[in-house]
C-alpha cells in the first residue's frame, strides 16, 4: 500500500468515526448535566441557557467580579463572550479566565466584533494570552485577532475608522494595526457582528492564531473549520437561515464550551462536534420551521430531542 493510498484510508476511517464521537459527547453531556458558566452579552444570554440546557448541560451566567473566586472553581467549563463588553464586565471576564487556566478548567473565548474598535481589540489580545482552549469566530472576527495576535505583545494601534464600502450600501469598520517591532502594518475591516469573509478564506489565519495562541480555533461558516495549527477539519452541517436568528453563534460558542467539558484532553474533536451537532439540530428545526422565529423554537426542541440514529446519520464532518 502506497502512502497517498494509506493516507486516503486513515482520512475515510476519521470521517466514518466523527459520528460516533459525536454522539458519544452528547452522551456524556446528558449524563453528566455539567455546570458551564457564561460570561456573555445581553442580546445572547436566553439562547445560550437554553441551548445548553436543551444539550443537557447546566448554565450559569453569573458575572459578578465579586462571585468569580468562590464560583468559578467549582466549574466544568467557561464561556466569554464580548459581544456587549465595557470597563465594567472586562474585569470579570479576565478574573475567570485566570482561576479557569490556573485550575485547569477548559475555556471558550468568542471575539464578538473584535475589529469594531480600539478597545475590543485590546481586551480581546489580553483575554488571548490567558490561554483560552478554544477560541470560535466568524471568518472576518478570526482574521481580524489572528493580524492582532502577531506580535501581540508589541502592536500599537495606530488608526480606527469607519470607512463606506465603494457601494455605498454597506458601513464598514476599518481599523490598522502597526507592530512596533517589525513596522509591519495590518489592515483589518470588519462590520459589526457580521461577517465580511467566508469561512474558507480564513483558514490560514485560523492556523496561525492557533500556533500563536496554543488555542483550537474555529472558524463559523457555510462550513465550519476548525484547527489545532496544523490539522483542519471541517463540519458541513446547518442551514444558512440560521444566521437570521440572533445569538446562534455565541450559542454554539457555549456549546462547544460544554463538549469540552466532558472532553477536555480533546478539545479538536470536542469542538467539531459541537458544531456538527448544533447544525443537525438546525437542519432538522428547518424541516418544521416557518421562517426565524419558528427555526429558533424549533432548534432548541430539537437539540434537546437527538437521538443516535438522528446523530450518526446526519453528522457531517471531513478533514480539509
Amino acid at each position: 500500500m502506497n502512502e497517498e493510498t494509506k493516507t486516503f484510508k486513515e482520512e475515510q476511517q476519521q470521517t466514518l468515526s466523527w459520528p460516533f464521537k459525536a454522539w458519544t459527547l452528547l452522551s456524556l453531556i446528558r449524563t453528566q448535566t455539567s455546570l458551564i458558566q457564561c460570561i456573555t452579552n445581553f442580546v445572547s444570554m436566553d439562547l445560550m441557557a437554553n441551548t445548553l440546557l436543551s444539550s443537557g448541560a447546566s448554565p450559569a451566567m453569573i458575572h459578578s467580579l465579586q462571585e468569580i473566586p468562590d464560583f468559578t472553581p467549582n466549574i466544568k467549563s467557561l464561556c466569554i463572550n464580548i459581544g456587549t463588553l465595557t470597563p465594567d464586565w472586562l474585569p470579570s471576564m479576565k478574573s475567570a479566565a485566570m482561576v479557569a487556566t490556573q485550575l485547569g478548567i477548559p475555556w471558550v473565548l468568542d471575539p464578538v466584533a473584535v475589529s469594531a474598535s480600539e478597545y475590543r481589540m485590546k481586551a480581546c489580545l489580553e483575554l488571548v494570552g490567558l490561554k483560552p482552549s478554544v477560541i470560535r469566530g466568524n471568518a472576518s472576527e478570526i482574521c481580524a485577532l489572528g493580524c492582532g495576535s502577531k506580535g501581540a505583545d508589541k502592536v500599537l494601534f495606530i488608526t480606527s475608522k469607519f470607512c463606506t464600502h465603494i457601494k455605498g450600501s454597506t458601513v464598514y469598520m476599518e481599523l490598522t494595526i502597526r507592530n512596533v517591532q517589525t513596522d509591519v502594518s495590518y489592515g483589518v475591516r470588519g462590520q459589526g457582528v457580521d461577517s465580511s469573509h467566508e469561512s474558507m478564506d480564513a483558514v490560514e489565519a485560523a492556523k496561525s492564531l492557533a500556533r500563536a495562541s496554543g488555542a483550537i480555533v474555529a472558524v463559523s461558516g457555510a462550513v465550519d473549520i476548525v484547527t489545532d495549527g496544523q490539522q483542519v477539519v471541517g463540519a458541513h452541517n446547518g442551514v444558512a437561515m440560521m444566521q437570521r436568528i440572533t445569538a446562534t453563534g455565541c450559542a454554539v460558542t457555549a456549546l462547544i464550551a460544554t463538549f469540552v467539558a466532558v472532553d477536555p484532553l480533546h478539545p479538536l474533536e470536542a469542538t467539531v462536534s459541537a458544531l456538527s451537532i448544533f447544525g443537525v439540530a438546525g437542519e432538522m428545526a428547518m424541516d418544521m420551521a416557518k421562517g426565524p422565529a419558528s427555526l429558533r423554537m424549533h432548534l432548541i426542541d430539537c437539540l434537546y430531542g437527538l437521538d443516535q440514529t438522528s446523530v450518526l446519520s446526519r453528522v457531517n464532518i471531513t478533514s480539509i
